[in-house]
């Protein structure tokens, strides 16, 4: 059946709004060009997994990628330190601090919160999966506003590399010995999975004031 001009007229309404119900909702950084925050304290993490050293492996792979991107970040030890001595032993206290209290004794611009939902290897008959898995929220300390967030998160999977039964078995029962005597994956991944969180194209922290161009000039 042949469509007449007409009929593309009658039909025209009804493919604008299938399209536009397919557009992707562009992110929303109007908070954060506001605020324009050039310092970042992070804050020890809360922790959900069941690995007790998480917290304190992910913070250390968080200021490269944030310093990285132009910011200036409180040293994570100094501040772990300060807050324990002034009667904040658990992050999860520490996490509770007003932030008219940050910006008075420390003066940092924004608040990274950070939320481990799951985190280290957990191993099967045939095969080892090791996840990384954090929640992000960056907050301004003179507003309270939310300025970004995003999830963290990397897996990686050992299986049959080949051989089938046997290969499996000798894979798995390598990486266990390799994981629980030579290396842990977890900081490897974690570094991973900020580093795709914090400069994803579509969702990502927009470039700090101390971003370095990596332009050369020859």
């Amino acid at each position: 059946m042949n469509f007449s001009f007409r009929h593309w007229l009658l039909l025209f309404p009804f493919i604008v709004v299938f399209t536009s119900g397919c557009a992707t909702t562009p992110h929303d950084n109007s908070a954060f060009e506001n605020s324009k925050p050039g310092s970042i304290m992070i804050i020890p993490p809360n922790n959900n997994s069941l690995e007790a050293n998480a917290p304190y492996i992910y913070l250390s792979t968080l200021s490269r990628p944030l310093a990285e991107k132009g910011y200036y970040v409180f040293p994570v030890s100094v501040i772990d330190h300060f807050l324990k001595e002034n009667g904040l032993p658990t992050p999860a206290e520490m996490n509770g601090i007003p932030l008219d209290k940050i910006g008075e004794h420390i003066g940092a611009d924004a608040v990274l919160y950070i939320t481990i939902e799951d985190w280290g290897q957990k191993f099967q008959i045939l095969s080892s999966v090791t996840r990384v898995e954090a929640s992000l929220k960056l907050v301004s300390v003179k507003t309270g506003e939310l300025l970004w967030e995003s999830t963290a998160r990397a897996k990686q999977s050992s299986g049959d590399g080949g051989g089938g039964l046997a290969g499996a078995l000798l894979n798995a029962v390598v990486t266990q010995v390799i994981a629980s005597t030579i290396a842990d994956p977890t900081p490897g991944l974690a570094r991973q999975a900020n580093n795709m969180a914090i400069n994803s194209r579509t969702s990502g922290m927009l470039d700090g004031p101390y971003k370095q161009s990596s332009a050369r000039t020859d």
